[in-house]
């Protein structure tokens, strides 16, 4: 039995899995718990949120984001690769500025106008 907070809403249901029972999850208060406590222990994923190196910009930087969760095991991996990238100005909020992250079909996208 692994115990976790939910992080899917404010609630922060505390919740209960049980992995020798099919991943049940117990504690939850809605639907959305029970999802998150499964792929918790099966398969974690995050949005990644950082930043970027931008030329010709405002600042030196640029918020990004993925434009989805990508596995837990990859964010490393992936903040490498964005270590690496540079974007030069103009960049717009929601723009794909890098695609297919690591393969796992996940895009970065800018969060502000640059």
């Amino acid at each position: 039995m692994t115990e976790l907070t939910c992080i899917v809403c404010p609630v922060g249901c505390r919740l209960k899995v049980d992995e020798e029972n099919g991943y049940a999850v117990k504690g939850n208060t809605c639907k959305r718990g029970e999802v998150y406590g499964k792929n918790e222990l099966q398969n974690p994923t995050r949005v990644l949120t950082t930043t970027v190196a931008i030329e010709g910009g405002t600042h030196g930087r640029c918020p990004v984001r993925t434009n989805g969760a990508i596995p837990k095991s990859k964010i490393f991996e992936a903040m490498d690769v964005l270590k690496k990238l540079r974007l030069t100005a103009p960049v717009r909020c929601g723009e794909v500025v890098l695609k297919n992250i690591l393969g796992t079909g996940i895009d970065v996208i800018a969060t502000r106008d640059m």
